[in-house]
């Protein structure tokens, strides 16, 4: 018995003391992959500026790599901000130290109004002078659209490259069989013939209006970069879209060909092309600072300046509460609060890039929004979305940038509301009796349909915020109600369409529109004379690693149905019958 609990003492003392260790471990590892994101990068004297997308993608903010990364085997991301990275690339344009530009563009990612406002800082970089040389083997959309602007395109010569520059496409889901086979029936209640936001739910196929929206929208997105492809490389976009048509772009050969690269290169003929240029007998001797390290040691903010201009990421779904990601409404609008107290601020820019989502978190965020604006100018810069909510909130911001593929408007609300009384009566044999104070007390409880005169007060309720959104617009844009709506109804506009009709005032990039708020600004005559301060404050690589640890990962992920999950994003199923401004999907560049 003595030598049992012994035993099972020296047991227990084993397991302790190794999860101590374990923990002191793990801990020091935290302050280790911590401590990464700390260390200094160190500028060479002579460099050539290295855009590499398989270790850097594009952010609406500046964020440090994934820390987890290293312990999955995985390589580190690092997230750069498109005006961090816009700033650097400005900057080497005018730093002797940076001999030129070097880019591999094949995996690049981003939004794609980040891509093509990071174009057009590589085009500027140029305009100045200096060169940029590209080296593809995997050519994607995005990729090439980037590579077009350099002043060398090189391939490799070797064959067995995926291609996947072919053009865009966008595709619709529908699941009208499927909820019928569960016995679901979603009760859709909205305004706006375009406002295709829910006809997943409802339908089997697309609407007239919705093809038509998607099909123009893709079309323009297209036309945009396509033209930009075509100018650069001195080919017409009928020229470039009989290749994609024909699928004449299959190997580095036909690329070189149509004229699309300027030679084929093993990597070892590549790395003498850039010694070359270096002006340097050996590649070994040809220093090279990472972009996301330079915008490190570039992005210093001005801390002499007295005068700030503000730069608010508003940068996912709108939805309610404090939630710590997205655009929660209580958080954004104390957020915009405590910027309204800073009195060194003197203008500022609110970059939305969101799809919508939360009418009543949209109209807290914008009634902040016009408190702010009785003391500063407030500047709109759009990313990839200013859609529905998005558009809500800055609708009436004293100037609007958009870029040319920004897809915005969607002035349009909905309700949906679940049936699932079928499902558990019929598919798993429960019943379900309501006991109730009065009429219509379940009619949000999702086991029976609406009633005409429930769906009629639905409707009321969609109707009424259509109207506000409506006049929001008008009062914002100069226009009257009549002519938003007839640019409304749920409509998706690019952003060179709502140039056209009125719903942006120019296309532009975010620097710009910072330069442009800088500007107005009584004595600043040029945006380094100000302080660029961001909110909400990027997080750190403590935080997100221990966001990581704690995170969870959909239990679809990589399967098919990950993309049926997908189609839910922006619904909260457990807040039936509420009313929200949303587009109805996402677009991934690739």
């Amino acid at each position: 018995m003595k030598d049992y609990i012994k035993m099972t003492l020296a047991t227990i003392t084993g397991l302790f003391l190794f999860g101590f260790v374990a923990m002191f471990l793990f801990v020091g590892m935290i302050g280790a992959i911590a401590a990464v994101g700390e260390t200094a990068p160190v500028m060479p004297k002579e460099a050539v500026l290295q855009i590499d997308f398989s270790k850097m993608t594009l952010a609406e903010q500046t964020t440090e790599a994934d820390p987890l990364a290293m312990l999955q085997g995985g390589g580190e991301i690092t997230p750069v901000g498109i005006y961090s990275a816009i700033n650097a690339v400005n900057a080497a344009a005018q730093d002797p130290a940076i001999r030129y530009i070097y880019m591999k563009p094949d995996a690049a990612s981003g939004g794609f109004a980040q891509i093509e406002e990071f174009r057009t800082a590589l085009k500027n970089f140029r305009d100045c002078g200096k060169a940029i040389v590209s080296y593809i083997e995997s050519p994607t959309n995005a990729g090439y659209y980037l590579a077009s602007v350099s002043d060398k395109i090189y391939m490799t010569k070797y064959d067995g490259g995926m291609n996947m520059f072919n053009g865009m496409s966008s595709q619709l889901i529908f699941l009208k069989d499927a909820l019928d086979r569960l016995g679901v029936n979603v009760q859709l209640i909205r305004h706006g013939k375009y406002k295709s936001a829910g006809e997943m739910y409802i339908r089997n196929s697309s609407s007239k209006e919705n093809m038509e929206q998607n099909e123009a929208m893709i079309s323009s997105m297209w036309e945009s970069w396509s033209t930009e492809i075509a100018q650069s490389r001195d080919i017409t976009v009928d020229e470039l879209n009989s290749m994609l048509n024909d699928l004449e772009l299959n190997f580095p050969s036909d690329f070189l060909e149509n004229g699309l690269v300027d030679e084929l290169l093993s990597r070892e003929e590549l790395q003498q092309k850039l010694a070359d240029l270096y002006v340097t007998d050996s590649y070994k001797k040809v220093n090279s600072i990472s972009l996301a390290d330079y915008a490190t040691i570039k992005d210093v903010p001005n801390l002499k300046a007295t005068n700030k201009v503000a730069v608010i990421y508003a940068e996912g779904n709108i939805v309610d509460g404090s939630d710590p990601e997205g655009v929660a409404g209580d958080r954004f609008a104390k957020i915009i609060a405590d910027v309204r107290a800073d009195k060194d601020v003197k203008a500022v820019v609110l970059r939305v890039n969101s799809p919508g989502g939360s009418v009543m978190a949209s109209e807290k965020i914008k009634a902040e929004l016009d408190l702010l604006r009785e003391n500063v100018p407030v500047i709109a810069s759009y990313g990839d979305y200013a859609a529905s909510g998005g558009y809500w909130i800055s609708a009436n911001c004293d100037y609007i940038f958009s870029n040319a593929t920004t897809l915005t408007g969607s002035i349009g609300v909905f309700s949906m509301i679940p049936d699932i009384g079928g499902t558990i009566k019929n598919k798993l044999h429960v019943t379900v009796t309501p006991v109730k104070s009065n009429d219509h007390a379940d009619m949000l409880g999702m086991m029976r349909p609406l009633t005409p005169k429930e769906e009629a007060y639905m409707q009321a309720s969609v109707e009424r915020i259509y109207t506000k959104f409506t006049s929001i617009v008008a009062e914002g844009r100069d226009m009257t109600v009549e002519a938003v709506d007839e640019i409304a109804q749920g409509r998706v506009w690019t952003g060179a369409e709502a140039l056209e009709i009125g719903l942006v005032d120019e296309i532009g990039t975010l620097e710009e529109a910072i330069e442009y708020a800088a500007m107005s600004i009584e004595g600043v005559t040029s945006v380094e004379e100000v302080q660029i301060a961001a909110y909400p404050k990027p997080k750190t690589t403590l935080e997100t690693l221990l966001e990581s640890l704690t995170g969870t990962e959909s239990a679809f992920a990589g399967t098919p149905i990950e993309s049926v999950e997908q189609a839910f994003l922006g619904w909260d199923a457990s807040q039936a019958g509420k009313v929200y401004a949303r587009i109805p999907y996402e677009i991934v560049v690739r």
